[in-house]
């Protein structure tokens, strides 16, 4: 069975070196867990170390992996990391101090389960700014926060903006100063103080680094940099967070030597993905290694062998097949191939439940 390793303590190490860079540029993150798909022993080895209490809160996007976030502590200060459904609305305040929002309708009805519930719930108002995904258009925001206040069991802490995720608009100063005024500007206009206003996550970092985000950003949603190391501003290495806490291994279940290209008429029917083009090196024949994983569990453009002998060839729904030339000596059946796997690729195998989850 293919497996993910995970090195908790390179994240852990990850987590206070975060805590660190973030106390001295005077901005409060959130820990966003989402890529863990809310495996309780991965999150339980995580959330109970002692650097977790340097951090503002743990967000997620999912409400049942923020329930399993609960079941490791029920102190732990938590975030909703998107507009909610409606119909997640109960589930929300129970688990969720506090939620990202666009929607007076969606607040009105937090604001009323709050009430039933004997809480009062926290929200971040999310203002768009170019990226197109969720936010309240800026020239209607005066007049929603002028009906969000009025609501008694909602306490609005701050305002903030999705950047760098849909169409990678990039977090730049001018963006992030326009954040900032609008945060004034709500205060002054409702004689209000907002605590937070958070303006990005991973991509924001390298930015920061250069002393280009505002002072007045004060807050940022970080998940990329503490499980991969890297921003996605930059592609590379962030700062001295480590890169290699998961490693991607898939188990050979055949190693033969084969032809290198198919034989016979290519149709249509096929629900496997092939590399285009073959290499032009006038080998008929090389060994190939079959993988037990498949395009169920992870898109192989998010993998990168270790093995740079290594090759992808192709694969299907449950198996995958790498290349690996004319001699195949340090490799037999029940032997791994090793990948570094990307973010997104972490967030699929950690995902699916025909990858084992292996704690290191």
């Amino acid at each position: 069975m293919s497996k993910l390793r995970i090195y908790i303590d390179r994240i852990i190490k990850n987590v206070s070196k975060m805590n660190d860079f973030c106390n001295k540029h005077g901005k409060e993150w959130t820990f966003v867990t989402k890529v863990l798909g809310g495996n309780k022993p991965v999150l339980k080895n995580l959330l109970k170390s002692d650097v977790i209490l340097g951090t503002h809160s743990i967000g997620d996007s999912r409400v049942s992996n923020l329930k399993v976030i609960k079941s490791v502590d029920p102190n732990l200060v938590t975030m909703y990391l998107k507009p909610p459904s409606t119909s997640y609305v109960k589930s929300v305040i129970k688990y969720a101090d506090i939620s990202l929002n666009t929607d007076y309708n969606t607040i009105y009805e937090l604001n009323n389960e709050a009430k039933i519930q004997h809480k009062n719930h926290k929200v971040i108002i999310m203002i768009e700014m170019g990226e197109l995904r969720e936010g309240v258009v800026r020239d209607r925001f005066l007049d929603f926060y002028s009906k969000v206040f009025d609501l008694p069991n909602i306490e609005i802490i701050g305002l903030g903006t999705n950047l760098g995720c849909m169409y990678g608009i990039e977090p730049t100063f001018d963006k992030l100063i326009q954040l900032c005024l609008y945060e004034q500007l709500i205060e002054t206009r409702f004689k209000r103080d907002l605590n937070l206003v958070s303006g990005g996550s991973s991509i924001t970092l390298p930015l920061l680094s250069k002393g280009k985000v505002p002072k007045g950003v004060n807050h940022l949603r970080i998940g990329e940099a503490i499980f991969l190391g890297t921003s996605p501003f930059t592609g590379k290495k962030f700062s001295n967070l480590s890169t290699n806490a998961f490693e991607f291994c898939g188990d050979i279940v055949e190693l033969e030597k084969k032809e290198k290209n198919p034989d016979g008429v290519i149709g249509n029917g096929n629900v496997g993905h092939v590399k285009k083009h073959q290499d032009s090196d006038n080998i008929d024949h090389e060994y190939k290694a079959v993988l037990d994983f498949g395009v169920v569990d992870v898109d192989i453009k998010d993998i990168t062998s270790k093995d740079i002998s290594a090759h992808f060839v192709g694969t299907t729904s449950d198996l995958t097949v790498y290349g690996l030339g004319l001699k195949s000596n340090k490799y037999e059946v029940g032997d791994s191939l090793k990948f570094n796997p990307d973010y997104m690729a972490v967030a699929r195998l950690m995902n699916s439940k025909f990858v084992e989850k292996e704690i290191l």
